[in-house]
C-alpha cells in the first residue's frame, strides 16, 4: 500500500509540474523571452506528466496549433494510463 501510495503522489507532483511549465512557457511566449524547450514538455509527458501538460496546454491555449502536441498528448495520457495501470496491478 506504500508504493501505491508514493506512485500516486509522484503522479499528482508531475503532473502540476507539467501543468505549472505550460503556464510559465506561455507567460514567457507573451513576453517573447527566452522559452522552455519542447522536449522538456516531451521528457515530462514520458515520465508521466501528459494529462497535466495537455490540460495546461488546452487551459491556457499554448501549443495548441502544434500537430504534434494535440496528437502526441493525447497518445501519451494513454500511455501513461497503460503504464501506471500496468505498474499498480504487478507491483502490489
Amino acid at each position: 500500500m506504500e508504493e501505491f501510495n508514493s506512485v500516486i503522489m509522484y503522479l499528482i507532483g508531475v503532473n502540476i509540474v507539467g501543468f505549472l511549465l505550460m503556464y510559465i512557457d506561455k507567460q514567457k511566449a507573451i513576453k517573447k523571452k527566452y522559452r522552455i524547450p519542447e522536449r522538456t514538455f516531451w521528457a515530462l509527458a514520458i515520465l508521466g506528466s501528459a494529462l497535466g501538460t495537455y490540460a495546461g496546454m488546452n487551459l491556457f491555449r499554448h501549443k495548441t496549433k502544434h500537430r504534434s502536441f494535440v496528437i502526441g498528448m493525447p497518445i501519451f495520457i494513454i500511455i501513461n494510463v497503460i503504464s501506471f495501470t500496468y505498474i499498480f496491478f504487478f507491483m502490489s
